[in-house]
């Protein structure tokens, strides 16, 4: 039995030159529910939750907050019931994600819903639910979750989501709390401090914190450090001229995974001990007392829990300037399965599945099926030169945003995703059929519109 990098899930082994994830050979799950497939380790994603939990509530103790799981990472009915079993919270950012987890009967108690630009619908459903925390991104958004409490009789809780003007070393696309940003009110340019008053002076809202989320796949503290001590600082203030003291600090996620050999996974114990540590020292300066602080991991959840594996179609070799001769791979998904290399230039690693090979790797290019020269898996990859069709191949680490992000791009359908664990596979997500495409397709009389 050999053990696999840190970038493939806890369960996941190459057994007789096969890999195997949660017990279950590739070759028998790919026989099974077919390819493209999302194959989540069961027992990975849940030890991953207790694994944040525990960090959270031993490093802060009493003011250890709510783990709320970052659900646009990935989100099923069947992992919301895991996230709600577990005891922690969930974090949702739209209708739909509100609507799945509620159809897992996730207790609304523990819903904290997000969004830069809610419609009063959804407002006013999770308002009527009874969600724990609305997160309030702009101005129009106080007067619209006031006057909807309001209507409903109730006084919401609601966190303000604060800009500290911190870049994260990440790619520009998930980067979200410098200034030229559309998320949340400025600390540097007073509309953080306006928000705080209007806030304060509307009947039908209770500000319980604030809020920041500087980035996603950040590697280093140093962001998240700087962030909540401007955080601190603002709950300071916010002591000083209100005379009460706000109760909660969500400092948002954005815990950078391994994708690549060399990349590094954030720990959650030395995460939260770096946090607590800096949380403590800020507040005793201020002279405030530490709030609840809350995380929002999704990502570091989700994200190493899950291969795709792939089935090879064609091979060929394309000869370069100079004489080089680069060996093209194609499976049968591409960017509509896993739109981050296309999006953010993301990097992967894969393996050859099914069985060992004992020939030298060429260099090769993994590439989807899509008709787009940029449908690109992995861009440069030493794969072995007797790749052929038929073989499988895994890619690890494609828990998050790849099937929450996956398209019908060329009227693709979607893969399935199952979840194994101790020899048993089961589906939790179904794989599409050519009726789902066709479902949504209308043939009606024209009618007048005035």
């Amino acid at each position: 039995m050999n053990f696999l990098s840190d970038v493939f899930s806890i369960n996941s082994a190459v057994v007789a030159g096969e890999l195997v994830i949660g017990g279950c050979k590739s070759t028998s799950l790919a026989k099974e529910f077919g390819t493209p497939l999302f194959v989540i380790d069961e027992g990975d994603f849940k030890s991953r939750i207790n694994g944040w939990k525990n960090a959270l509530d031993k490093n802060f103790g009493s003011s250890a907050g709510q783990v709320y799981y970052a659900s646009k990472s990935f989100l099923s009915v069947e992992v919301a019931k895991w996230i709600s079993d577990a005891g922690i919270g969930i974090d949702v950012c739209t209708g739909g994600e509100l609507a799945v987890a509620l159809a897992a009967k996730f207790p609304a108690d523990r819903i904290e819903v997000h969004g830069n630009n809610k419609s009063e619908a959804e407002i006013a459903k999770a308002i009527s639910v009874g969600v724990a925390k609305i997160v309030i991104d702009s101005m129009q958004e106080i007067e619209r979750v006031n006057r909807l409490a309001k209507a409903s009789g109730k006084v919401q809780k609601v966190l303000l989501r604060i800009t500290p003007g911190v870049e994260a070393h990440t790619h520009e696309a998930i980067s979200t709390a410098h200034e030229d940003v559309k998320f949340g009110f400025s600390i540097a340019s007073g509309s953080a401090w306006k928000a705080i008053s209007e806030v304060e002076a509307a009947a039908n809202l209770s500000l319980e914190g604030l809020h920041c989320h500087i980035g996603s796949q950040i590697f280093e503290n140093e962001g998240f450090i700087l962030a909540t001590s401007r955080l601190i600082e603002l709950a300071a203030k916010f002591r000083d001229q209100f005379k009460r003291e706000l109760s909660e600090l969500d400092v948002g996620g954005g815990y950078g995974i391994a994708y690549v050999d060399g990349e590094i996974t954030f720990d959650p114990d030395e995460a939260m001990s770096a946090l607590a540590d800096l949380v403590k020292s800020q507040c005793a300066k201020h002279s405030i007392n530490v709030p609840m602080i809350s995380i929002e991991p999704g990502r570091a959840i989700s994200g190493p829990t899950t291969t795709t594996l792939y089935e090879v179609g064609t091979t060929k070799d394309v000869v370069l300037d100079g004489g080089k001769t680069r060996r093209y791979i194609a499976v049968d998904g591409g960017m509509s399965d896993n739109v981050r290399p296309a999006l953010y230039g993301a990097e992967y690693s894969a393996i050859l599945a099914n069985r060992t090979s004992t020939i030298a790797p060429v260099d090769s290019r993994l590439v989807g099926k899509h008709c787009e020269s940029g449908d690109i898996i992995i861009r440069e990859i030493g794969l072995p030169a007797d790749i052929a069709p038929g073989d499988l191949i895994a890619i690890p680490a494609t828990g998050a945003y790849g099937r929450s992000m996956a398209s019908n791009y060329n009227h693709m359908l979607k893969p399935a995703v199952i979840a194994v664990a101790n020899g048993s596979a089961r589906v939790i997500l179904r794989r599409e059929i050519e009726a789902d495409l066709l479902a949504l397709d209308v043939v009606e009389a024209p009618r007048t519109i005035n």
